[in-house]
């Protein structure tokens, strides 16, 4: 049996264990990030799945992050939504990380909405703001598709000129404007954490073509574009890193900021899931 044959019978295996919970087949794939769980109340849930329960999911080690997986429907779409997600620094490998993108697709989603927390770089943009991602930097020092490739799962070498679909985003715009959401675009940068960056690493990222940092979604997309899925991305700007003006991580704060930022965020995916075709 082949790496890349055994991936996908953990795939089937946890689709089926899904399966057993709830008959709907979901068309939209959520990830719902630090602090951002407030959506899960959104979405009329047909079944909640807790992580443990389903073969070859992780578990995740963060605070603030549920544990779940659920499904049901969301502004008229049936969606299935990720209530905590899974970080490299947490110890797992990127194909661990990006397992539950795998069975959301298998279970039938064609699109993956992805939310994040992230630090800001671009200096006329504030914390609580969304920013709605147009590119990424990878500089995890892994890729999530590295090994035998099973073209059941997807090509060899997947095309990445557009890996934040601009239909969707232009949606995401659209639906900004009309609910007078301030939604900034940039360009997000994927480090590995788990300790934020000092000044000279902020002025690297910076100097590179970064607007926003943070520890996730860059595997999550990677794999959604190699299984063929539209993805659009949003982070919400918890906390200002600007090397000559830094001040000190406060975690407690960089979750409130991003509970305060949640109900714009809410409303902003809510429409862009009731735009979907």
């Amino acid at each position: 049996m082949t790496v890349a044959a055994s991936l996908y019978e953990r795939i089937e295996a946890a689709t089926d264990a899904v399966r057993d919970s709830v008959a709907l087949q979901p068309e939209v794939g959520i990830i719902l990030g630090t602090g951002l769980g407030g959506l899960a109340d959104q979405i009329t849930t047909e079944a909640s799945v807790p992580y443990e329960t389903i073969p070859g999911f992780p578990l995740s080690t963060v605070e603030s992050h549920a544990g779940r997986l659920l499904l049901g429907r969301l502004a008229g779409k049936r969606v299935v939504a990720m209530q905590g997600r899974f970080h490299r620094y947490e110890g797992y490998g990127l194909d661990a990380v990006t397992f539950p993108v795998r069975v959301m697709h298998a279970l039938g989603a064609r699109v993956l909405i992805v939310s994040n927390a992230c630090g800001g770089m671009n200096p006329l943009w504030k914390p609580g703001e969304l920013v709605l991602l147009s590119d990424h930097i990878n500089l995890l020092g892994d890729n999530p598709l590295i090994g035998l490739n099973d073209e059941r799962l997807g090509p060899r070498f997947p095309d990445m000129s557009a890996p934040y679909d601009p239909e969707l985003r232009a949606i995401a715009r659209a639906v900004a404007l009309e609910l007078g959401i301030t939604l900034r675009e940039g360009v997000y940068v994927a480090v590995p954490g788990p300790n934020l960056e000092t000044r000279a690493e902020y002025r690297m990222l910076r100097n590179i073509g970064a607007d926003v940092v943070g520890m996730s979604t860059v595997p999550e997309v990677i794999v959604a574009a190699h299984a063929g899925m539209r993805a659009v991305g949003i982070s919400i700007i918890t906390d200002q890193c600007l090397p000559d003006a830094l001040e000190a991580a406060d975690l407690a704060r960089i979750i409130d900021t991003a509970r305060r930022a949640e109900p714009s965020l809410t409303r902003l995916v809510h429409g862009l899931v009731e735009r979907l075709h």
